[in-house]
């Protein structure tokens, strides 16, 4: 499937989300991005694909698409059921799961592939996905384990994230935002946002040999459109604001977040604020 034919099924694939019955813009603009990442990566219809952090489903269903009927999608992350806002992962599975697109994912919450009762056999895989969820992880050694861990199942890797490296200066705001969340996980000041363990394209790449993969191709993504900058700026500010955040910091640390948030506080916009761009990035 090509890409003009994917992200012309975007429409159909956003309605089909639970959360589009909240804010549909939104659910539309976000699975154009997914379907513009997979369509670069070229994945085969009959495919079977790993996802990792598949969270709400938003990249489970452009995979879905992508693989087709003969395709499988099993799409796996630590969260529970009843973990997200407005829509939890459950109900967004259970609209997936009900839908044309059911019969070709599994999905399994409440699963840490580090766990050893999680196995797959050798290259049960023709892909591993992680895309838009490496923040998430507590630290970089977790990554690269996790990374590590499922190298004999998969035989590629795609992997999609933000970019640090702003491009234009209206994305240093949402640039700021994230590595004040960054700061703040590294000192103690632990979380539940979307933001724990920010790095950049080129620590990927160092890390990826670590892990048993070697990079074959890497590319920027375009995110325009995307709501993810607006998202961090809130997040940060609600941090910044939160005296239960901020006492466990300590105090040099305390006060260069409360700067760089009256900084930011300047510097965003209301709303509309362009977020970072993306990278992509294929291993074997």
């Amino acid at each position: 499937m090509n890409h003009s034919d994917l992200r012309s099924k975007a429409p159909s694939l956003a309605a089909g989300m639970a959360a589009s019955d909240h804010s549909p813009d939104i659910q539309l603009s976000q699975t154009r991005h997914r379907a513009m990442v997979v369509a670069s990566w070229h994945i085969a219809p009959g495919s079977t694909v790993l996802e990792l952090g598949c969270g709400q489903g938003d990249m489970t269903a452009v995979l879905a698409e992508a693989v087709g009927p003969e395709g499988r999608v099993v799409a796996v992350d630590v969260a529970a059921p009843s973990y997200g806002a407005p829509v939890t992962l459950g109900e967004s599975a259970a609209r997936l799961a009900a839908g044309p697109l059911g019969p070709r994912i599994d999905f399994r919450f409440g699963t840490d592939v580090l766990d050893p009762s999680v196995d797959f056999p050798a290259n049960t895989f023709d892909h591993v996905v992680l895309a838009h969820c490496s923040w998430y992880f507590a630290s970089l050694a977790q990554l690269r384990d996790t990374l590590a861990r499922v190298r004999p199942w998969a035989r590629r890797l795609c992997f999609t994230e933000w970019d640090l490296t702003p491009a234009t200066g209206d994305q240093l705001a949402h640039l700021l935002a994230v590595l004040v969340q960054g700061q703040c996980e590294a000192a103690g000041s632990r979380g539940q946002g979307n933001v724990r363990t920010p790095f950049s394209r080129e620590g990927l790449l160092r890390l990826l040999p670590g892990a048993g993969w070697t990079a074959d191709g890497s590319r920027p993504v375009d995110t325009e459109g995307l709501q993810d900058g607006d998202w961090e700026i809130a997040a940060c500010l609600s941090l910044a604001g939160t005296q239960e955040r901020l006492a466990v910091l300590p105090e040099p640390v305390r006060q260069l977040v409360l700067s760089q948030a009256d900084v930011l506080r300047t510097i965003a916009k209301p709303q509309g604020n362009r977020a970072l761009a993306a990278y992509s990035v294929t291993a074997r």
